[in-house]
């Protein structure tokens, strides 16, 4: 398994499923931009490509990741968090070396990105 999703953050992402068309899949991975360089990009997908992206189920849950963020995103941990300002995903990667302020951008060894606005 290339990421872990909790049992928090799984219940939320199957619950705005709910809103979506049959079929849709929960998309993870990265995007150039953030003070930092690299941000995370999650969002609903309903078309794959086969040569381009890795299908996986996690907690029954359909994921689609892009083969070229797989070694950048290997062993990330993504969780829900709720409190009294609402709620939101937190992404835990242990290949981000350096993680801004905002705690939305990071840069991986590997990879800079393109720093930008967070």
């Amino acid at each position: 398994m290339v990421i872990t999703i909790t049992d928090d953050a799984s219940n939320q992402i199957k619950e705005m499923m709910k809103d979506e068309s049959e079929g849709v899949r929960f998309r993870f991975g990265i995007k150039g931009g953030g003070c930092s360089g690299l941000s995370y990009s999650l969002g609903f997908e309903y078309d794959i490509n086969q040569e381009l992206d890795t299908l996986d189920e996690i907690n029954d849950i359909p994921v689609v990741l892009f083969n070229q963020d797989i070694p950048i995103i290997e062993g990330t941990k993504i969780d829900f968090k709720q409190n009294m300002m609402g709620g939101g995903f937190s992404i835990d990667n242990p290949n981000a070396i350096v993680s801004c302020g905002c705690g939305s951008s990071f840069r991986a060894k590997d990879r800079e990105g393109t720093p930008g606005d967070c």
